[in-house]
């Protein structure tokens, strides 16, 4: 019974403390992030994907450095899992979404005790 009310509460305290420490840019990537990828990506540093064959983004560092990344938002990224949808980024965007990637490269939440898949 305890632990159904403090996880909840751990993982938004959690939550709460990256956001807050987060800069603007870092802000709206996340929001974008949110609002247009985590359908079926994870876009935290210990959720596993909606959908198994999304890479979860804490883990893109490991396959592309996030930098190079860009240069495929900006031209429009077709391919990744089968079912992902075509899109292009507006250069904001792109600085925007790479600056929150940047900051799921540490790796797990302080206390969260999660696995990097």
């Amino acid at each position: 019974m305890i632990g159904r009310i403090l996880l909840p509460l751990a993982l938004t305290l959690i939550t709460l403390t990256s956001a807050a420490a987060a800069s603007p840019q870092e802000q709206r990537g996340k929001t974008f992030a949110l609002n247009n990828c985590a359908k079926c990506h994870s876009i935290d540093k210990v959720s596993p994907s909606p959908l198994k064959v999304a890479p979860p983004f804490r883990t893109l560092h490991k396959r592309y450095p996030i930098e190079t990344l860009g240069e495929a938002l900006a031209e429009g990224i077709y391919t990744g899992h089968p079912t992902m949808p075509a899109f292009q980024l507006e250069p904001d965007q792109i600085g925007d979404l790479l600056a929150y990637l940047k900051t799921l490269e540490s790796g797990p939440a302080h206390g969260a005790g999660a696995k990097i898949p």
